[in-house]
């Protein structure tokens, strides 16, 4: 297999790790970062580290190798851009969802969440991986899945009713996608409590994990075919069916509890 550096853009910064390297490496994003801006650092950024290929996990809809979309959570200039001709190495662009998950998957029918700025979908279905945008599809109150619950949904809510919005988008995505486990990752999977047995946690480490994976021959059959992690358990009994019926207050409404 080819030496790979894998790069994570994220709404706060692009992580980097190449094959053979233990510690990775960040660059700064934020909401006026172009793909200009990582150009121009990257070079200082994987500065000793020796690699062939490149995967790049970007946060937003990708098509025929590059940005299909301007992502929500940076600046300009990524629709349509051209990162092999720009970084001058082979290139492996996927939705930035689709590459954790599929660094966490571990056989069958498997849906990913990623919670962080905003929130990443991706499905596996028995090896085929399918990247996902439902985020932003319409959820309630005129609010979309990501408007619920990326960050503006948890700095709205609160933990504690943000914690019962992700149960029951679980809950309902489950039987949406009809999938035999769901693995939660991004940031803000930490702030969770008690979900079902058919959930487990991701590692935002999976994203490089699934870069890795997207330059191998034969990355299905490299994937642990582990059985998934156990649930959180805080004690409380683990089925989402007692949970509240999760109605949330309006946009303009303010925040409940942060408990």
């Amino acid at each position: 297999m080819a030496k790979v550096l894998v790069i994570d853009i994220g709404g706060r910064n692009v992580k980097l790790l190449a094959s053979g390297q233990k510690e990775p490496r960040k660059i700064p994003s934020g909401p006026a970062f172009t793909p200009q801006d990582l150009v121009a650092r990257l070079p200082e950024a994987v500065a000793g580290w020796s690699f062939e290929a490149i995967s790049v996990g970007y946060p937003g809809p990708v098509s025929g190798g590059r940005p299909a979309a301007e992502p929500r959570n940076l600046g300009s200039g990524w629709l349509g851009f051209d990162f092999a001709e720009a970084l001058g190495t082979p290139v492996k662009l996927v939705n930035d969802a689709a590459m954790q998950a599929w660094g966490s998957y571990s056989g069958g029918r498997m849906l990913f969440l990623g919670l962080g700025t905003g929130l990443g979908t991706a499905l596996i279905l028995d090896g085929l991986l399918h990247p996902l945008e439902a985020s932003h599809l319409p959820y309630k109150k005129g609010l979309t899945y990501e408007e619920v619950l990326g960050d503006a949904g948890l700095a709205r809510l609160g933990k504690k009713r943000w914690r019962a919005e992700v149960r029951c988008v679980v809950k309902l995505f489950r039987e949406a996608f009809q999938v035999d486990y769901l693995v939660i990752g991004g940031g803000n999977r930490k702030l969770l409590r008690s979900l079902p047995p058919y959930v487990r946690l991701g590692d935002n480490s999976f994203a490089f994990l699934g870069g890795f994976r997207l330059w191998e021959d034969a990355a299905l059959e490299a994937a642990p075919h582990a059985d998934p992690a156990p649930a959180l358990d805080s004690g409380e009994p683990s089925s989402i069916a007692r949970q509240p019926s999760c109605e949330i207050p309006s946009p303009e409404d303010p925040a409940s509890s942060s408990a």
